[in-house]
């Protein structure tokens, strides 16, 4: 954990719209727990210009075996999400590929073996929440212990010019692909302002975003997350 209590004044910010969160209603039964690598190369196959765009990434689809995400099982061989009609998909997308994006409205995504039926899109702008939430990011080295994990957080996000004040680390979890695993961990941060929690979200950390990677969403707060940790 890294815990700094001081925290800047905020001074008020408008959170811009060239980075946006574009949310589907989809149609799907089921999915495998473990389906970052198969959802994304259906989203590859159908959107050509995906796998390019350094701005888009996609938010991993969560039911209720998964929770929040903060207690996802290590080994996810075999587990399956049993999703609700109330399941979303959501693509981060520069505000340029936001139509481009919405031509996924209509198509029926093969994923591992599982038709998902993908509807109506809307647009969600990133948040200027001062608590966010990653629950995948790459580790640089699986056999990182939090310390040093922690210690890589911090010096990508300085990277990213943002001051960092308090960030609590969940439990490391794999992603399969055919070159093997991608080590990840889930990342909480608190005490963001406004802008920097919009840089964070723009920019993510570490790589692996077109699988879910890196990509933070607005929390309601720090404290219940550390009550269960």
């Amino acid at each position: 954990m890294f815990w700094n209590e001081d925290k800047a004044e905020d001074k008020g910010y408008k959170v811009p719209d060239d980075v946006v969160d574009l949310s589907f209603a989809i149609a799907c039964k089921m999915l495998p727990l473990d389906h970052a690598y198969a959802l994304s190369q259906a989203l590859q196959a159908a959107l050509p210009w995906y796998a390019d765009e350094a701005a888009a990434g996609l938010h991993l689809i969560h039911g209720a075996e998964s929770g929040n995400g903060w207690y996802r099982p290590q080994d996810a061989a075999g587990a399956v999400l049993h999703l609700s009609r109330r399941t979303r998909m959501m693509l981060r997308v520069p505000k340029h590929r936001i139509d481009a994006a919405r031509t996924l409205e209509g198509m029926a995504l093969e994923v591992a073996g599982h038709r998902v039926e993908v509807g109506e899109s809307v647009i969600k702008p990133l948040s200027a929440m001062s608590t966010l939430f990653a629950r995948h990011v790459v580790m640089a080295d699986a056999d990182l212990n939090e310390a040093a994990f922690l210690d890589q957080v911090v010096t990508e996000m300085r990277s990213l010019g943002i001051r960092v004040n308090k960030i609590l680390c969940g439990r490391a979890h794999d992603l399969n692909t055919p070159e093997g695993p991608i080590h990840t961990q889930s990342v909480m941060i608190a005490d963001l302002e406004p802008e920097p929690a919009v840089v964070l979200q723009q920019k993510g950390i570490g790589p692996g975003r077109k699988m879910g990677c890196g990509l933070f969403l607005a929390h309601k707060g720090i404290k219940p997350v550390k009550e269960t940790h």
